[in-house]
């Protein structure tokens, strides 16, 4: 047989080589995470660039100084040019003093000349005139030229200017340096992106500065004493408002002279200061308590008295001193955007349920960051006091870490459904299957103290990967079924230690709508805008006189965003305890749609370590396959119009009524054939048609649910209240007892 020269015998027998198919999967895993830790990198580096340029320019305009510390330093410049005076004529005495002694020395060692003995005679008759001019001068007092406003404001201007010169002077040396010795930007440019990466988790302070102490420590710098000093009786004093006050000391008065015209005994009001929406300061009383000046004809004699909005005043007790507290005098919005911050991006199985997340700030500044774990929440909080978003914020904490996994359970509602992939298990408008998730919780608590006592894990679960916690968002408590409050209170009480977390929504907070007064045993308590027998039930008879006033919160309306957000809270692991107002930072559905579809995407905490251990396993997946549809179940238990119905309120944030157009957005996007059919017509026949529409299908199903006159909305459109959606809601679901 010939064999071809040019051919290579071996080609023949080459097999093709196999995909490494695991390999190249690997490899794609590692891109994601790579780009997931380059992405949350850039992130915090752009935070932190953003927090330092802040800083940068609230220092270049001085605004970290209040009025009157500049006041301060003006009136420090006349003390200084008054005691240069007196400085100077000391020194000409002693000179003079020095001139006769040696002159006295040369005449007792050779005697005196008769020009040296009248010099000698001149210099001791000007010692005296300087001596008793000096004396003269001591006794003319201080009396400062206190600046104007505008004066105040021009030393304010000339000190950012020196301020900027010297940023471009350093600026500008240290790129001169880099330009003549190029390799020092390997030791600059990591220390800069360090630095930046610091302060990415830090928030700037952007308040005012206290007065430093050796400004404060200067008698003469103060102002003058108020006439209000030698007046007998306080009370006659006018009151002026507090937006009317410039400096610190106007401010304090301002409050003074209310406190005292509102009746109070106030031994001093000190600690003044401007904050970027209003004024705070410390107020000492002789007699009574300050809790007195939460009572409501006194607060809403202060808020007349002071000017202040509706609900501008609010009044934080002490705890460690029983005669003083804490003022705050809104005078615009507490939580503006640019205070509040976005919302951190946390990238998949990044974070631990055991660490403390950053949720928004407080009025003082301060970051609202507390743990989850073994925390057992409730809030309460009208409809549009931001439910929803908050416990969508807290979800979406959750759904960031390696050692907890999410169940959202919601009588009436999707709860926190859009985290989407991310979410282990939905339990939603079906009674019967929340019911089963419960009592499946409940078996796993007592297989976990029986796994706990067998590995000798003390009295708490040690949650970890492999051993995750599970934290159920459990939204409208109170459209629970008896059976199944009955066995959430039970949860509640059994679950904490096993790392089983409940963190629970509420409209109300008392006994006749929970189910039993468990309210107040819980560890954590939240309080939006709220009733104030909620306020006193979770926190006590004493709560709204000590400055808790989720009471004067507003919720918001179809218009208005209001207090929606803000929160009163005691018990969270990190957080003070004290009545201090903080706001959440909003987690859009869109963000959270994003960041779960990511996160399932990288894979969810895995129970079934956990799951098999406790031999629980089958029966935790028959219920996931139940929840996503996949196991053979009959009708739903919520006709499905009114299940649409629902969803439109708990997207839109729980308001307390939704017009017919806005629900049309809703229905067209479930089923934009049945329900787009009038897009055609104008508004009046289109709303018409719907309605009628609307009737027909809510018959159909079963569902006694009509439109209303909307009288609290402008034009008074027809729509659906929220109260009647859930009463609907709650016959639809209600099981058999």
């Amino acid at each position: 047989m010939s064999v071809d020269p040019t051919t290579d015998p071996t080609e023949e027998h080459e097999e093709p080589v196999p995909i490494d198919r695991d390999s190249r999967g690997a490899q794609h895993q590692a891109a994601d995470v790579a780009l997931s830790i380059a992405r949350t990198t850039v992130t915090r580096v752009g935070s932190g660039a953003r927090h330092a340029g802040v800083s940068i320019r609230h220092r270049l305009l001085t605004a970290h100084q209040s009025d009157e510390e500049i006041r301060r330093h003006l009136v420090a410049r006349q003390y200084a040019a008054y005691e240069a005076v007196r400085e100077q004529a000391r020194e000409e005495i002693e000179e003079v003093h020095t001139r006769i002694t040696r002159l006295e020395q040369i005449g007792a060692e050779e005697g005196w000349t008769p020009e040296q003995r009248q010099e000698v005679k001149g210099l001791r008759e000007e010692r005296k005139r300087r001596t008793a001019a000096l004396k003269d001068l001591s006794t003319v007092p201080f009396v400062p030229v206190e600046p104007t406003a505008d004066q105040i404001k021009a030393a304010r201007r000339a000190s950012s200017t020196r301020r900027f010169i010297a940023m471009m002077v350093v600026v500008g040396a240290l790129g001169a340096l880099l330009v003549v010795r190029p390799q020092l930007l390997l030791l600059v440019l990591p220390a800069a992106v360090a630095v930046l990466w610091w302060l990415g988790r830090r928030p700037p302070t952007l308040t005012q500065r206290p007065i430093p102490e050796r400004l404060l420590a200067r008698p003469e710098l103060a102002l003058p004493a108020q006439a209000s000093d030698d007046i007998s009786d306080e009370e006659e004093l006018p009151t002026y408002a507090i937006a009317d006050a410039t400096t610190s000391d106007e401010a304090v008065e301002a409050l003074r002279r209310a406190l005292v015209r509102a009746g109070g005994d106030v031994a001093e009001v000190t600690e003044g200061r401007r904050e970027p929406w209003g004024w705070s300061a410390r107020v000492r009383v002789r007699t009574g308590s300050p809790d007195d000046f939460n009572k409501d004809d006194t607060y809403r004699n202060l808020i007349t008295l002071l000017r202040l909005r509706r609900n501008g005043l609010l009044i934080e007790a002490d705890p460690e001193a029983g005669d003083s507290c804490t003022m705050r005098m809104l005078l615009q919005d507490p939580f503006r955007p640019e205070l509040v911050g976005p919302a951190p991006y946390r990238a998949p199985l990044s974070g631990s349920i055991l660490n403390p997340f950053d949720f928004g700030v407080g009025m003082d500044a301060s970051q609202m960051a507390f743990t989850l774990a073994g925390l057992m929440l409730l809030m309460v909080g009208d409809s549009g006091s931001a439910k929803s978003g908050i416990s969508l914020a807290i979800a979406e904490a959750i759904t960031s870490c390696t050692d907890a996994a999410l169940i959202n359970v919601d009588p009436v509602g999707t709860g926190v459904g859009a985290l989407g992939d991310a979410i282990t298990l939905n339990a939603c408008m079906d009674q019967e299957l929340i019911g089963d998730v419960l009592d499946f919780l409940l078996k796993l608590c007592a297989a976990r103290a029986r796994q706990r006592q067998a590995n000798g894990w003390g009295d708490t679960w040690r949650v970890s990967p492999e051993h995750p916690a599970i934290c159920a968002s459990l939204d409208e408590w109170p459209q629970l079924n008896e059976k199944n409050k009955k066995k959430l209170i039970r949860l509640l009480v059994l679950g904490r230690k096993e790392g089983i977390w409940f963190y629970c929504f509420s409209q109300w907070g008392t006994k006749d709508y929970l189910g039993d007064a468990i309210g107040p045993k819980l560890k954590g308590k939240m309080l939006g805008a709220c009733r104030r027998v909620d306020v006193t039930e979770l926190l006590g008879g004493g709560a709204i006189a000590e400055g808790y006033r989720a009471d004067l919160l507003e919720a918001a309306t179809h218009t208005e965003i209001n207090d929606a957000g803000q929160v009163y809270a005691q018990g969270l692991p990190g957080l003070p305890k004290r009545p201090l107002r903080y706001k959440f930072r909003q987690i859009t559905p869109e963000h959270a749609a994003r960041v779960g579809a990511e996160r399932g995407k990288a894979g969810l905490p895995d129970l079934t370590l956990t799951l098999t251990e406790a031999g629980l396993i089958e029966e935790w997946r028959k219920l996931v396959a139940r929840s996503s549809g996949t196991a053979g179940s009959d009708e739903p238990d919520v006709p499905h119009v009114l299940s649409v119905i629902a969803d439109a309120f708990v997207r839109e944030d729980d308001p307390a009524f939704l017009a017919l157009d806005q629900v049309h957005a809703y229905l067209r996007e479930d089923d934009a054939a049945r329900w787009g059919r009038w897009d055609d017509r104008d508004d009046k026949g289109r709303l018409r048609e719907l309605s009628k529409a609307l009737t027909r299908a809510l018959r159909a199903e079963g569902v006694e649910l009509s439109t209303e006159r909307i009288t609290e909305a402008p034009g008074k459109p027809s729509g659906y209240y929220a109260a009647a959606v859930q009463a609907a809601m709650a016959k639809a679901t209600a099981s058999e007892e």
